[in-house]
Order: structure tokens, then C-alpha cells, then sequence
């Protein structure tokens, strides 16, 4: 049974600003290079009508992960691509979907995002699912990577509103 997460942040900031931030590509560069591991970069960046998609590959050092996660990791470091898609919706909302494969495994997520306008500034908001399909111990490693999902998503969100002048 797939793992669900829900990643919630605000910000001072008007979702605008927020968004600008959230997929600025030198800022993606710079936030890979501050915490995304062994391998990390932005590898796909496009333009796409009325927003953006880009591909990042974040890299987590085996010695941080649990050891039923490692035995299923060839070369024993965990390399994660996450590709999103976001679009201007009006109204001071961005939504945005996205999808995490975890290179050499069968785990993947999705995931549902919004940057909005609120009393007082905007809101991040993410929900994710996570599935491992592999029998017997798939809730255990889900759990493990859904674990490392909601710690880089926190990271990311506090790095990016650090840089928002």
C-alpha cells in the first residue's frame, strides 16, 4: 500500500515571489549544490506554455539510509530523479505535479503541488505518494524513502524562502 506524505510551509511572501524562487534555474543549481548529495544538478529545464518543467537528481550517501533500504540499491548511494511541472493558475495560485523515481529501484512517487496566495503572505503545499513495490518489506521502504522525502522537501522549502530578498 503506497505511502502518503503532506508537506505544508507559508511564507511572507506573496506566491508570486515564492514561485519565482521555487523555479528559478540558478537557484535550483544553487540549492542542489548546498544539499543534493552525491550526483546532484538540475538535468532537464524547459520552458513549457504558461509555466516551466525541469528535471533535478538529488544523491543521498548510503551511511544516511536504512539498511533495508541500501540492499536494494545498487552501488549502495540513493540517486533520486524528480522531474516537475508547474503552471501559472491565476488568481496568485501556481499548481504543479510532479514524479520521483528512485534510479535502480522499484520505488516511485507522485506528487500534487500548490504555491498560493494567503492572508498574510502564501502557502506551499505538497502531497505525495509513495510506492515500493517489492513484497513483504514494500511498507518498510516506502516508509524509509517517504521519511527522506519529507527531510529534502523541508530543507528545500526553508533554502528556498532563505533566498527570496
Amino acid at each position: 500500500m503506497p505511502r502518503s506524505l503532506d508537506h505544508r510551509a507559508t511564507s511572507p511572501h506573496p506566491a508570486a515571489a515564492v514561485y519565482a524562487a521555487w523555479v528559478d534555474r540558478d537557484l535550483l543549481e544553487k540549492q542542489l549544490q548546498h544539499m543534493g548529495g552525491p550526483g546532484a544538478g538540475v538535468t532537464a529545464y524547459e520552458p513549457t506554455p504558461g509555466g516551466v518543467r525541469y528535471t533535478l537528481r538529488h544523491g543521498i550517501p548510503a551511511e544516511h539510509l536504512p539498511q533495508v533500504v541500501t540492499s536494494f540499491i545498487p552501488g549502495g548511494d540513493l540517486k533520486i530523479d524528480r522531474t516537475e511541472e508547474w503552471k501559472d493558475a491565476g488568481d496568485g495560485r501556481y499548481d504543479g505535479t510532479g514524479t520521483v523515481k528512485v534510479v535502480g529501484t522499484p520505488a516511485t512517487a507522485r506528487s500534487v503541488m500548490r504555491i498560493a496566495d494567503v492572508d498574510g503572505g502564501s502557502e506551499i503545499r505538497i502531497r505525495a505518494e509513495v510506492t515500493v513495490k517489492v513484497p513483504f518489506i514494500g511498507a518498510k521502504i516506502e516508509d524509509a524513502v517517504a521519511g527522506q522525502i519529507e527531510q529534502l522537501l523541508a530543507a528545500e522549502t526553508e533554502f528556498t524562502l532563505s533566498q527570496i530578498p
